[in-house]
């Protein structure tokens, strides 16, 4: 049975309130989260819940905000209410038995149990405990700085100079958010030389959007590798190189940035010459502005906290079985390695030698776990399900989705995060009648009756300037040329049960 409970509190009496309701709990609202929502909302059994966490007030559309803040007049589309869900404050979840989203932080989980509290500090209410019987950890990567609204949060860090200093605090307001973006319009309107550092699809979009709407300014894209988007087929790197030189965007491939040349060089206030940085070979760029798109890491560090084996020290990924639970085996359960694993490790390793490797950013071809060899296909595109390494967990009830998830060399991407949302789902209400009639435990044999995911073929888009964009798409790569301003976000209106959402109404 799950209890919720109001956590005791110097500053607060303590309240206990127990209710035959059982509870999945869903953490973080983005692409995977709200998805997985969806699919057990409307799947539960009598007397189940689902409450949905995260510290936003809307849907953040992610993907729309690199254009957002460079385009003005477009921002608050990025920010969608959860229509679907009904709003609970923190202090009522206790007595709350339906569907319910709220929006906080969570502080802890463990096996059966998270902490929440405020977002904002100073904050009268107090921490919440809810136990739960499911959860599906959909938390996703620390966003890189141009377009994390958060990061003012973060210390001893290399701060991007998009960043607004203005903005003190940030409590995942929808109007904080549209303050946000329109503070980093300011800084790409006001600045002569940009540097973007990264040649993913998150760079290339920032370098081509400035250079589509501001041809006056000189925008310069380092990458440190040979070959932009470089997970993806050799004819997106050719199409997407050519889109930007044709925006005039100056390309420096095969060089890294030197980060110490951020603090040794920079412009004197009040005069009119540009800071100058350098590469690490002494490659001089002017630069007025800096775009860190790179640096994305796992946000699995509750799952560290909650058992360090949960969590690859090499990646930063939580471990998953392709059932999408949590992967840490009972120590009765030793890992018997296979000769195909043997194989593929080593294979493995030889593509990443071949490939290089970014540091500390999940973007780059995902290493292979040291001490457990990786059991995912050489390729996305591999339809097969090759066998468990383990079929028993001792976190059955946890399930790992989205950039968090180290899940079988699939690109870390929305869509994916979606599709593993859904097996989560799925898989959770197919445990549950079997739960309510004999438990579910640590160490259960659940794969011959779960659904596995298995990795599609690599999927992406990405915008070069206002109109055209380059895709992938079941391995054929293409152009188009009719993008439009606010990059269709109507679409992802109608997908959260808004069809036909006026612009005035976008404004909610």
């Amino acid at each position: 049975m799950s209890v919720a409970k109001k956590a005791s509190h110097p500053s607060s009496t303590s309240m206990h309130t127990t209710f035959p309701t059982r509870t999945v709990v869903v953490l973080g609202g983005s692409y995977g989260g709200s998805r997985a929502a969806q699919v057990l909302a409307k799947g539960m059994p009598q007397g189940w819940r689902v409450v949905l966490v995260d510290r936003n007030s809307h849907m953040n559309h992610v993907y729309n905000f690199p254009r957002y803040a460079v385009l003005a007049g477009h921002e608050h589309k990025a920010f969608i209410p959860y229509n679907n869900f009904p709003t609970s404050s923190l202090s009522d979840i206790p007595s709350c038995s339906s569907h319910v989203r709220v929006q906080a932080t969570i502080i802890s989980i463990d096996d059966h149990r998270i902490t929440l509290s405020p977002n904002l500090p100073g904050s009268q209410q107090s921490y919440v405990d809810l136990e739960f019987d499911y959860a599906i950890y959909a938390l996703g990567s620390h966003l890189p700085q141009p377009i994390d609204l958060w990061s003012h949060q973060k210390e001893g860090i290399m701060k991007s100079s998009l960043e607004p200093p203005e903005i003190p605090t940030y409590g995942g307001t929808k109007s904080e958010g549209i303050s946000s973006l329109q503070e980093r319009q300011k800084r790409v309107e006001a600045a002569r030389f940009v540097l973007v550092v990264g040649g993913g699809a998150l760079g290339i979009q920032f370098a081509s959007d400035i250079a589509a709407l501001y041809p006056q300014k000189h925008v310069t894209l380092l990458h440190s590798r040979r070959r932009l988007l470089p997970k993806f087929d050799d004819a997106m790197h050719e199409e997407a190189l050519q889109g930007l030189q044709e925006l005039n965007v100056r390309v420096i491939l095969g060089e890294r940035l030197d980060f110490e040349s951020l603090q040794r060089t920079s412009a004197t206030q009040g005069s009119s010459e540009p800071r100058v940085v350098r590469t690490l070979s002494g490659q001089e760029i002017f630069a007025d502005l800096l775009l860190l798109c790179t640096g994305q890491t796992p946000n699995t560090g509750l799952l560290r906290d909650m058992d360090p084996r949960a969590v690859s020290p090499d990646t930063g990924l939580a471990r998953v079985l392709r059932t999408m639970q949590l992967c840490v085996p009972p120590p009765s359960e030793p890992h018997k390695l296979q000769a195909d694993d043997v194989l593929h490790y080593l294979k493995k390793l030889t593509l990443d030698a071949e490939e290089g490797s970014e540091s500390s950013s999940p973007s780059s071809p995902t290493s292979t776990h040291a001490d457990i060899p990786s059991t995912s296909p050489l390729s996305s595109t591999d339809t097969l399900v090759e066998p468990h390494l383990y079929q028993k967990t001792l976190y059955p009830n946890i399930f790992v989705v989205g950039d968090a998830a180290d899940a079988f060399d699939a690109i870390k991407a929305g869509h994916t995060s979606y599709y593993q949302a859904e097996v989560a789902a799925r898989n959770i209400l197919r445990l549950i009648p079997r739960d309510e009639k004999v438990g579910i435990t640590a160490g259960d044999d659940l794969g011959s009756e779960l659904e596995e995911y298995v990795p599609g073929p690599p999927a992406i888009k990405v915008t070069l300037g206002m109109t055209k964009s380059v895709y992938e798409v079941d391995g054929v790569v293409g152009t188009k040329t009719d993008g439009v301003e606010d990059l269709n976000v109507a679409i992802m209106w109608a997908a959260r049960g808004m069809p036909n959402v006026t612009e005035e109404e976008m404004f909610e």
